[in-house]
């Protein structure tokens, strides 16, 4: 059978595409279709056939692919998938769109019901600095898509959620049931021997550096406690955090992906302050052995098991954080446990699930 995958976009190797490179290590013959594409910045999926829509050569001009988000739903749905007879999705936006054959079967990895659409309109029109003329033709854009996804959802046979906290919001927006299968972590981060605690120095966060993800608290709370923290990660807050930051935050920036598995070894915790839909990062650092302080909503409630491989805080706030900080250094956690109990999430898993998955949904469908 002839297989599709889609993404959104692809602007940068993150969690999202790192979801299409294990697609793509499945089905290596299948053309990945999307919206944009920025070659050069993704890693395995660099090799890979990507088929960009028209708005590449916008993109290109604008460099911000958010911008495009107007025109992406008619760009996603003129994709012509007749030669197709099945079609994975990886969406979080506007790829679970497509028009897929009247005999084919579609198969949707959602990383979550369209934020700027349903949970997060306000953070949207703030950490893109959407002027306040703007921002009225801005929401009534956003209330368009917003009934075109639900539209959308109906052409979907199968949902996949990446965690509890995404699978209760496909059955409250979209009236759908899923599956949940988290995201993966690559195998290189297993492979690494892991450091001792002696030798795990100071703070970590990694991320893309938006306002929502609250960087800035972890700073607030370095600089008031004297805390060594580093925070990798590049975004639109990158400069606004690099000026709160005092003399104990160290502001990496960009970290390759074949470095990663060293910083998160040698870190004595891994922050994670925001709300995440399910999140690669606190996988990734419990395979490299490193344990979690983080908030105590959204993904993290499926992957990471309490005073085993992290702790959590309730409130996104300096006292809730330093409370958290404080249990931590009263804790003790065993590396070699955190990275076994990763081991469920690694990629080799990760792509036995999903292939079963597509596989049962075809299965339904015959």
């Amino acid at each position: 059978m002839k297989l599709a995958l889609i993404a959104d976009w692809l602007p940068t190797f993150g969690g999202a595409e790192h979801v299409i490179a294990e697609f793509h290590t499945l089905w290596p013959k299948a053309p990945i279709f999307t919206t944009v594409a920025r070659h050069g910045r993704l890693g395995p999926l660099d090799q890979a056939d990507i088929r960009v829509s028209h708005l590449q050569r916008w993109y290109r001009l604008l460099g911000r692919h958010e911008v495009l988000l107007p025109w992406m739903p008619r760009v996603i749905e003129a994709i012509d998938l007749r030669a197709f007879d099945v079609v994975v999705s990886s969406s979080h936006a506007v790829a679970k769109g497509i028009i897929p054959p009247p005999s084919a079967v579609h198969v949707c990895y959602c990383h979550t019901p369209m934020r700027y659409a349903w949970e997060m309109e306000e953070e949207y029109l703030h950490d893109f600095r959407v002027p306040a003329l703007l921002r009225r033709p801005v929401k009534r854009m956003l209330k368009r898509i917003r009934r075109w996804d639900l539209t959308t959802a109906k052409r979907v046979d199968h949902f996949i959620a990446n965690s509890t906290t995404t699978q209760e919001r496909i059955s409250r927006v979209y009236g759908r049931e899923s599956t949940v299968i988290p995201p993966p972590v690559g195998e290189h981060f297993f492979e690494q021997p892991l450091a001792a605690t002696a030798d795990r120095k100071g703070l970590l966060a990694i991320g893309r550096l938006v306002p929502y993800k609250r960087f800035d608290l972890l700073i607030e709370a370095a600089n008031a406690l004297k805390l060594s923290l580093t925070i990798a990660g590049t975004g639109s807050d990158f400069a606004r955090l690099k000026t709160l930051a005092g003399p104990t935050v160290t502001m990496l920036g960009y970290v390759a992906d074949a470095d990663l598995p060293d910083l998160y070894g040698h870190a004595h915790a891994l922050l994670l302050p925001q709300i995440e839909d399910a999140g690669v990062v606190p996988l990734e650092a419990q395979a490299c052995g490193t344990p979690m302080i983080a908030l105590r909503r959204g993904g993290v409630l499926d992957t990471v098991k309490e005073n085993a491989t992290g702790i959590f805080f309730e409130e996104q706030s300096v006292p809730a954080l330093h409370g958290a900080l404080e249990r931590f250094e009263h804790a003790t956690f065993d590396h070699d446990a955190i990275r076994e109990h990763a081991r469920q999430f690694s990629s080799s898993r990760f792509k036995e699930k999903i292939a079963q998955a597509v596989h049962d949904a075809v299965a339904r469908r015959a």
